[in-house]
C-alpha cells in the first residue's frame, strides 16, 4: 500500500481509541458500506483498492472452551487446527456470532482486534508480516485501520503463525 498521510481519528470506536492511547502509527480509512455486499472484508479491499491479502478480517473461535480471536487474510479462510495448534490447543470451532458480539463489544462485520470489552488470547497470520501495513477492522463496517503487523502483534498481545488457508 502506498504511504498515505496520517489522518486524524474519525470515529471514537473503542479500536481507535486504544491505539490513540498507545500513540500508536496508524490511517484510518472509511467508505460507505454496502449492507448487500456479501463479504464485509472483500467490500472493505475493493473500496480500498488494496490486495484482499492485506486486509484482515477477525474472526472468533473457540479453543478447547477458551474464546480466541483469530486475524486472517480476507482472500482466505481460518485453518481451525492451525489455530488450535498455535496456542497449544487440541480443538477448536467457530464461536456463535451472538457470543462473539457480546465478547468483543463489536457487531459483525465490525469486529476488531483491538479494543475490545475483554483481551482474548489473539493469533494473527503469518502472512501479515510479509506487508508493511496491512488493514483490519476499526469496529465499525466501513471504517479500516491500517498500521504495521508490528503495532497490531504488540498491542494484541497477538501469537504470529500460519493459521490462515489460501
Amino acid at each position: 500500500m502506498a504511504k498515505k498521510p496520517k489522518s486524524k481519528p474519525t470515529s471514537g470506536t473503542p479500536a481507535i481509541v486504544a491505539l490513540t492511547a498507545a500513540g500508536a502509527d496508524f490511517t484510518t480509512h472509511s467508505y460507505d458500506h454496502d449492507p448487500a455486499h456479501p463479504s464485509y472484508g472483500e467490500e472493505a479491499a475493493q473500496a480500498l483498492g488494496v490486495s484482499p491479502d492485506q486486509v484482515f478480517k477477525t474472526l472468533l473461535a473457540d479453543v478447547d472452551g477458551t474464546l480466541t480471536v483469530a486475524v486472517v487474510p480476507v482472500s482466505g479462510s481460518l485453518d481451525l487446527k492451525a489455530l488450535a495448534a498455535a496456542v497449544g490447543g487440541k480443538r477448536a470451532a467457530m464461536a456463535d456470532p451472538a457470543l462473539a458480539e457480546r465478547t468483543t463489544g463489536y457487531v459483525l462485520g465490525g469486529i476488531s482486534p483491538l479494543g475490545q470489552r475483554r483481551r482474548l488470547r489473539t493469533v494473527l497470520d503469518a502472512s501479515a508480516s510479509a506487508h508493511a501495513t496491512i488493514c483490519v477492522s476499526a469496529g465499525r463496517r466501513g471504517l479500516e485501520v491500517e498500521l504495521s503487523p508490528a503495532t497490531l502483534t504488540t498491542l494484541t498481545e497477538a501469537v504470529l503463525a500460519p493459521v490462515a488457508r489460501r
